[in-house]
């Protein structure tokens, strides 16, 4: 493709390892990059997730390059902008209390029937993220290598989604990270959020770039590339590097902008 305009990322095993804080070297080259193009965030994760793994790991960020920082939690269900004076809200949608409480009780029922609800854990099983509920199998604390442990193969995780999709058909279920499965509005995704980066940016579809490691069918990255936007591959924080190591000097820089 051409120049993207706008480079847009998953967080958890794209940016960073799950739940953890971005390398430097990720920070670094994320600066570089937005010096060039929009740079967004998409994940199923929260606002406080985005700023601790990500906003307040970032070096010192010039004041012409903050402001091409886009942040996309629960997949576009919110949408905030870095500014000099903090984090500024674009817009949150949430969902309502019946929605809420109907969505917690399938969840819950559904996971103990199925025997996927375990009794030592790393955190809270269920959150309410406004926009989002989020069931995480092990916790919201969880290390790495229990959630791997845990549905290595993703059988768990999606036999949970159907499960629970059949329960509450008016909202939209989908699996999230390693051990999760988020619940949110019909229709959103991550393709959602990119619709609503187009929309909040003037930026095409098809000037953007996705960077995401589960772009397989079964991964909650798949609806980006199922909607034509380019994207690129990785399986770790790494691979991200690497890739944008090799992008960033192609990229042309921005112009001053007038005063």
């Amino acid at each position: 493709m051409p120049h993207p305009r706008l480079v847009a990322f998953d967080l958890d095993d794209t940016l960073a390892p799950s739940k953890s804080p971005i390398d430097p070297r990720i920070g670094d080259l994320l600066v570089a990059l937005a010096e060039r193009v929009e740079v967004a965030i998409i994940s199923g994760g929260q606002l406080a997730q985005f700023t601790s793994q990500v906003v307040d790991r970032l070096p010192d960020v010039p004041a012409d390059a903050l402001a091409h920082f886009h942040l996309l939690p629960t997949c576009g269900t919110q949408y905030y902008r870095l500014t000099p004076d903090g984090i500024q809200t674009v817009y949150a949608h949430s969902l309502t209390d019946d929605e809420k409480s109907r969505a917690l009780a399938a969840v819950e029922e559904e996971a103990r029937r199925l025997g996927y609800w375990e009794s030592e854990t790393w955190g809270d099983i269920l959150e309410d993220r406004g926009s989002q509920i989020t069931f995480s199998a092990l916790g919201q604390r969880a290390p790495l290598d229990a959630k791997k442990a845990w549905d290595p193969t993703g059988k768990k995780k999606n036999t949970l989604r159907a499960a629970i999709a059949a329960r509450i058909p008016d909202l939209e279920v989908r699996s999230g990270g390693s051990t999760s499965v988020d619940i949110t509005h019909r229709g959103i995704d991550k393709a959602y959020g990119m619709r609503q980066l187009a929309e909040q940016t003037g930026i095409p579809l098809d000037d953007m770039l996705f960077v995401g490691d589960r772009l397989d069918p079964d991964g909650n990255d798949y609806p980006v590339l199922a909607m034509g936007v380019e994207c690129h591959a990785v399986e770790g924080w790494e691979e991200t590097a690497d890739f944008l190591d090799t992008l960033i000097p192609t990229l042309p820089e921005r112009a001053p902008e007038a005063a």
